[in-house]
């Protein structure tokens, strides 16, 4: 999962516009086997490290996603999303472990203490924002117990308990005993999440002078720090910026999205339609024009194929290592990417 040879990671997000998910006939909804299938064959091909599988009441329960199509491939690795606190943290080490050995290791773990309120509560979670995170430290810790344990775990905290807890399904992999843990969120708890139990910690893309100090923190604490955002690539930043515009959903599908995204207590999604309401530009290349339909994920990095290498490398310089990407078409975008602008970056990287 960790780029080798200094080599930055690129990883996608296997998921639909939220446009689409969120309706109630879509057809993101039902497993598809075949056209995820595809898209795993085609970021094998084009160069992609991991797909990050998305996790919401829109979409398929990602662990058996990622088993369906682990065993469906032969390379690729799978991110899984989970919410902590939805079952037992035992049993969720018992699945991830079982999954580890069908699909030869190849899974890490995007760790998110929650969404919206309404949705949480659907799944039967009535904690707040904080008190979740609060939680997702203690799954985690128990979680690592098992992982590193030679004995029985034990465990009591304010939201979870364990005693003489066992399981004799180790974590199985060719070159680590635990899965990665990525940890989503821009909040202080997020934060502090990320650095006490995660290995990398995951947050929208922002300008390089915004982000050099935050990603100097975690690099200097021992942490791997990953970027999510979108990709449109074009041969020209102006057809990009077109290619773009396009995207723009009607005003009323705009009001329905905005309604969903305005009830969520994520602290990303706020500071990511903050900033499309109030800047839009953040910067020659990167766009929060799309984020108000699409949510927090679309802030989009757009431009030539050489653009856009420069502006990964740039990200590189202040410390990221790893890139979680998305785009509209999901396929087609992924591979205009692995095809025009990865080579340029290895290139450099070798360079």
């Amino acid at each position: 999962m960790f780029p080798k040879g200094g080599e930055v990671g690129m990883k996608t997000a296997q998921e639909t516009s939220r446009v689409l998910t969120t309706r109630a006939a879509s057809p993101a909804a039902l497993p598809d086997m075949d056209g995820w299938v595809k898209f795993a064959q085609a970021a094998e091909a084009s160069g992609i490290d991991s797909s990050l599988l998305s996790f919401s009441r829109y979409e398929p329960d990602t662990i058996f996603v990622a088993c369906a199509v682990g065993l469906a491939t032969t390379r690729l690795k799978f991110i899984v999303a989970y919410r902590t606190g939805l079952i037992q943290p035992t049993s969720f080490v018992q699945q991830i472990n079982t999954l580890s050995g069908l699909i030869g290791g190849r899974v890490s773990l995007n760790i998110v203490a929650g969404s919206s309120t309404e949705e949480q509560r659907g799944y039967g979670d009535f904690l707040d924002h904080d008190d979740r995170y609060a939680r997702a430290e203690e799954y985690l810790g128990i979680c690592r117990s098992f992982w590193n344990a030679n004995g029985s775990v034990d465990f009591a905290g304010r939201y979870c308990r364990v005693e003489g807890g066992k399981l004799f399904t180790p974590f199985l992999a060719p070159d680590r005993t635990a899965p990665e843990i990525y940890v989503s969120g821009h909040s202080e708890q997020a934060q502090h999440l990320a650095l006490t139990r995660g290995s990398c910690w995951v947050r929208l893309i922002d300008t390089p002078e915004k982000l050099g100090p935050l990603v100097k923190r975690f690099r200097d604490n021992g942490r791997e720090v990953c970027l999510r955002l979108c990709v449109i690539c074009r041969p020209t930043r102006a057809e990009a910026i077109r290619a773009a515009s396009e995207l723009l959903p009607s005003e009323e599908i705009s009001r329905q999205e905005r309604k969903i995204l305005g009830s969520s207590d994520s602290q990303t999604l706020k500071q990511a339609l903050a900033a499309a309401d109030n800047v839009g530009w953040l910067n020659e290349h990167l766009w929060a024009g799309l984020v108000p339909y699409y949510g927090s994920s679309a802030m989009t990095l757009l431009g030539s194929p050489e653009e856009l290498a420069a502006n990964f490398l740039e990200y590189k310089r202040i410390g990221v290592t790893q890139f979680i990407i998305a785009g509209w078409p999901k396929l087609e975008e992924m591979v205009i990417f692995g095809r025009e602008v990865l080579p340029l970056v290895r290139k450099a990287e070798r360079a």
